[in-house]
């Protein structure tokens, strides 16, 4: 298969932190620098995806995704960037009675629109049919042939790519732990892994459907998934949160994203410094970048009167 010349191979570790007395290594992984848009996990699972479209010559990407999402922006991007049509259908049709007023408030939005993005803005309700396989033909009736991108942008080929986060310089960390959206990232982290590593997966949502899409892509049994530190749900935060993404990056001068990699950062040190992680460990968190999200959620923090992220 053709690869998308993405100009990219690996993203580098970079040191966090040395905890004593246990003696416990923090490391970050970090794919957020291959990219400020096409970045960390979006970057890996988009990869193999725009080959593949590349080589059916097919001319439209189409995709699902909220007012928010990195899947969005990085698709728009990507497409962009290889002469494809890009269309995105956004949860919320309340979105598009106001397009103007939408993009003039919405930074995710706006960046995709600015890079040739045609949205179609329909009801939860509707959304909520995105797998549908009639729902998807009506979709290829009004639009037309595209490649379909399922939300989030998991499928068979994300996961190949994400299976090349992981490299040999990796071997020698006992755990790996990464974020979890709709669990292609960490079913690539799981396939690519030694049989002495253990990963960690950090869910930034509730819901106990997560474990059964992972198992639908890989067959390992060395992982689990941590559910204590989702704040409450998919982009929920607290001051809480939003205090520790802004000391982390006064501290380490690494920005978080808040939906998916600051919430599993403050999990792992949570549990380092709980003692949930053996002595001597040697810890590699995966940055899956997502920083093009914080302006929407500063967005969203100035309006509840909340603590915002520092940029």
């Amino acid at each position: 298969m053709q690869e998308a010349d993405f100009n990219f191979t690996s993203s580098a570790n970079q040191m966090v932190a040395h905890f004593e007395p246990s003696n416990i290594s923090l490391y970050l992984k970090r794919e957020d620098l291959i990219d400020l848009f096409v970045s960390g996990n979006k970057f890996r699972k988009l990869k193999y995806n725009i080959s593949k479209a590349l080589e059916i010559n097919s001319t439209t990407l189409l995709t699902f995704g909220g007012a928010y999402s990195n899947h969005i922006a990085a698709t728009a991007a990507a497409g962009k960037k290889y002469g494809l049509k890009t269309i995105g259908i956004i949860r919320g049709d309340e979105l598009g009675n106001d397009l103007e007023k939408t993009l003039a408030t919405n930074e995710t939005l706006k960046y995709a629109a600015a890079h040739g993005m045609q949205f179609h803005f329909i009801s939860r309700d509707r959304y909520k049919r995105k797998e549908e396989p009639d729902f998807i033909k009506n979709l290829k009736n009004q639009f037309g042939d595209f490649y379909f991108l399922p939300e989030g942008g998991t499928n068979p080929l994300a996961i190949k790519g994400c299976e090349e986060i992981l490299t040999e310089e990796d071997k020698d960390f006992n755990y790996i732990c990464s974020s979890v959206g709709t669990g292609g990232t960490i079913a690539g982290i799981i396939n690519a892994s030694k049989p002495d590593q253990y990963i960690l997966g950090f869910p930034a949502l509730k819901g106990d459907w997560l474990s059964t899409e992972i198992k639908k892509y890989t067959t390992k049994n060395n992982w689990r998934l941590i559910t204590d530190y989702h704040f409450g749900g998919y982009a929920k935060v607290n001051s809480e949160l939003i205090y520790f993404i802004n000391l982390f990056r006064k501290k380490y001068e690494i920005a978080l994203d808040p939906v998916y990699t600051g919430k599993m950062l403050y999990g792992i040190i949570d549990m380092i410094e709980n003692s949930k992680f053996p002595q001597n460990s040697r810890i590699l968190a995966i940055h899956t970048g997502g920083l093009q999200g914080i302006a929407g959620m500063n967005e969203l923090l100035t309006k509840k009167n909340l603590l915002l992220i520092d940029v």
